[in-house]
């Protein structure tokens, strides 16, 4: 049912022009800047030559895309998530849904899936961008397994956020920007760190943004591998709770 459901939310994507707008768009965005960030590495790669322990090709073209990749997904994830159950209740088939033979944490997981495979073939076609220039230079492949892994985390973060706050709320732009305002606070409370003194660091361990740079050196720790585990988990455990609840008042 899981698969059944996460396939019909996929498909749901395609039957409208959202998702062939969003790859559209992004692909135009980020393949502009990709192409911005190796005229740079060219006009650099004489100065770099002479500098020991200097920035190589993946910290200067591959890093910046997927950090500029992490941004602009969390401003189009919410317009993803957003019509996940607000939709359903809106269009009076919540009900229907929910007297169905399924649980809600087949749901939830079902949708939250279905969101996650349009958002794989997004990352799908990033990574293809550095990948193109493997036939003509060599790059840190480590590095760049390392970027896919922490985008994925990080757009399956956005889109537990996506979904629990489209349970919650009634009308599908509400969670969207419900959705922006969280992910936004998430992202920045790393800035505490890098502005202050004295930063907290209780704070600045819950900040998206601050793990999210620490898998992009590489350099892979399990503390992040687990916080991510656990804000997704957390989120929806939340999600399928707040349904089961809307399941009791039905």
């Amino acid at each position: 049912m899981i698969i059944r459901i996460a396939s019909h939310e996929f498909k749901a994507y395609f039957k409208s022009p959202m998702a062939w707008t969003i790859l559209a768009v992004l692909q135009l965005i980020l393949g502009y800047l990709f192409l911005t960030q190796i005229e740079t590495f060219t006009l650099m790669q004489d100065k770099l030559a002479n500098i020991e322990g200097a920035p190589d090709l993946t910290d200067i073209i591959v890093i910046p895309l997927f950090s500029n990749a992490g941004i602009i997904l969390l401003l189009v994830t919410p317009l993803l998530t957003m019509r996940l159950i607000c939709e359903e209740r809106r269009n009076k088939t919540l009900s229907l849904l929910l007297s169905a033979p399924i649980s809600d944490t087949q749901i939830i997981l079902g949708k939250y899936l279905g969101t996650l495979s349009l958002l794989g073939i997004i990352i799908l076609l990033i990574s293809l961008m550095p990948l193109s220039l493997m036939t003509v230079v060599e790059f840190d492949k480590g590095k760049l397994l390392a970027n896919v892994l922490g985008l994925s985390l990080l757009c399956s973060a956005f889109t537990a956020v996506g979904i629990f706050m489209s349970t919650v709320v009634g009308h599908p732009t509400v969670a969207a920007i419900g959705t922006m305002g969280i992910l936004l606070i998430l992202w920045l409370l790393n800035i505490n760190s890098t502005l202050s003194d004295n930063p907290n660091e209780f704070l600045s361990y819950f900040s998206l943004l601050k793990h999210f740079q620490s898998i992009q050196t590489g350099l892979l720790d399990s503390s992040d591998i687990i916080y991510f585990v656990l804000f997704i988990c957390s989120f929806l455990i939340l999600t399928v709770n707040s349904l089961s609840q809307q399941r009791f008042q039905k």
